[in-house]
């Protein structure tokens, strides 16, 4: 079975636990200093394995979502079984019911940006107004909602939506183009409106990285004191 954890990597070592603990933001009911005297480190694969009942890599701290692909030959028990561990480590694990290249955040992601790319190389709109779409628009709603529920709410219910709008979405989904080629003049384009933001430099990119880290901290926290959906 693969796990798709999305978000990025994160090595979540003694100051980062220490500072998820100082701002409340520490998953589990141990104490910082208790997660850490649990881990331990080998150089051997065969050592590191054994007796483990579940295996995992990249687990992103700040964006709990976790992707459940079963084999085909994967038991069902096992996949009952990562996602009870999953839920009870304050993870949000979904069921891919079969492989699919990219897993389900990654296509969707690579869907948004694709158009977005196509927009910006069609002179429709700006690199960095492009962005403060997503960021002052759609990611405040599918923060808390994702796109099917969001049809729901638009109407009254699914079947509502899709007869008021399905007609003109198809309208404007056929005029979608190509699959980009993410190269040229494009690339040129967006990455000086990029720099403009954030310089490429390492030291630049490492603090809006942990600015991004931060407001996923506190995105994080307020999704947990919200109402229970």
């Amino acid at each position: 079975m693969a796990t798709s954890a999305a978000g990025p990597v994160l090595i979540v070592g003694r100051k980062d636990m220490k500072l998820l603990e100082q701002s409340s933001s520490l998953k589990g009911s141990l104490s910082a200093e208790q997660q850490l005297f649990l881990i331990t480190g080998c150089s051997n694969i065969q050592e590191a394995v054994e007796g483990a009942i579940h295996i995992q890599v990249n687990p992103p701290y700040y964006v709990p979502l976790v992707e459940l692909v079963p084999h085909p030959e994967t038991a069902p028990a096992t996949v009952d079984r990562t996602h009870a561990l999953m839920q009870k480590i304050g993870q949000s694990p979904v069921r891919v019911l079969r492989e699919v290249d990219g897993f389900v955040l990654n296509r969707l992601q690579y869907a948004v940006i694709s158009e977005a790319w196509r927009l910006v190389q069609e002179g429709i709109v700006s690199p960095s107004d492009l962005d403060l779409v997503v960021s002052h628009g759609l990611g405040l709603r599918y923060a808390f909602i994702g796109p099917l529920e969001t049809m729901h709410l638009n109407a009254e219910g699914m079947l509502s939506y899709c007869d008021r709008y399905g007609e003109s979405m198809k309208h404007v989904l056929k005029t979608f183009g190509p699959i980009p080629e993410f190269s040229g003049a494009t690339v040129e384009k967006v990455h000086q409106a990029m720099c403009v933001k954030v310089p490429d430099d390492p030291e630049h990119l490492a603090a809006r990285r942990q600015w991004r880290d931060q407001c996923l901290m506190r995105l994080a926290k307020l999704k947990s004191q919200m109402p229970s959906q």
